[in-house]
């Protein structure tokens, strides 16, 4: 059992293949977690009978932005310190949560993201440009280079989430965890990265991203977003082109 006051939440759809050996391996990290069953139509309610964790059961497919956002509102109701999100397709591994948490002693007040994008080899090449494209977006209207925007592995320390607003829509849903990284950004909480690997099992069900589709759709809120602030050249500068001048001369 890991050390630290915090709670796992664990959005979940049609994860009967892959959701019983996720959850009980996070229940050895830690002793509350949340899953929130996204109104799945297989059995992974079934699955998590009889185990000793809060249940969230929407009714209907609301997304995974709305069942964040509802893993998030039961956590907080705790005296925690920060929460910890990974997805129930197995690929994040609960036992990689004690990389973020050693994070945290230098980031204390940030968001810590196991970032995948390092182990290219592992990672199918449409999903790797994919987030690559997203990160230059998200980097830009947040001000800072980001490694990986995409990844659901994540600390959030709890002061993060006060008076924050966002869109929970089912058309966020994979809107939702880019733009927390960018109006956080805009709060003075920015995002570390960790090295993890990039783990796709052969049993886990096709993943919902849909790369045209939900970039399109992330593009289109940074796009709002730096228009907003008369397209952020100061975060273009500080996110991508500073970086890329320090590197020539490495």
């Amino acid at each position: 059992m890991l050390k630290g006051n915090f709670a796992i939440v664990i959005p979940a759809y049609n994860e009967e293949r892959t959701i019983l050996d996720i959850v009980e391996r996070s229940l050895k990290q830690c002793k509350k977690v949340i899953v929130v069953d996204d109104g799945s139509s297989d059995g992974t309610i079934s699955e998590l009978e009889g185990l000793p964790i809060d249940l969230i059961k929407n009714k209907i497919n609301q997304g995974k932005a709305a069942s964040l956002w509802n893993g998030f509102q039961l956590a907080l109701k705790s005296k925690i310190d920060f929460i910890i999100t990974l997805d129930g397709d197995a690929q994040h591994a609960p036992e990689d949560i004690g990389l973020l948490i050693d994070d945290r002693a230098k980031y204390k007040n940030h968001i810590i993201i196991g970032a995948r994008l390092a182990d290219k080899g592992s990672i199918p090449a449409k999903r790797y440009y994919a987030n690559k494209i997203a990160n230059f977006w998200i980097a830009w209207a947040s001000g800072y280079p980001i490694s990986d925007s995409q990844s659901g592995f994540r600390l959030y320390p709890v002061n993060l989430f006060n008076n924050l607003k966002i869109s929970t829509s089912k058309n966020s849903s994979f809107v939702f965890e880019s733009e927390v990284i960018i109006k956080a950004a805009k709060a003075g909480i920015y995002s570390h990265a960790v090295t993890i690997p990039a783990i796709y099992r052969d049993d886990a069900r096709p993943s919902h991203f849909q790369g045209v589709r939900d970039i399109t759709l992330i593009t289109l809120m940074v796009g709002r977003s730096l228009i907003s602030r008369g397209m952020y050249p100061q975060g273009l500068y500080r996110a991508v082109i500073k970086p890329a001048v320090l590197n020539l001369f490495k």
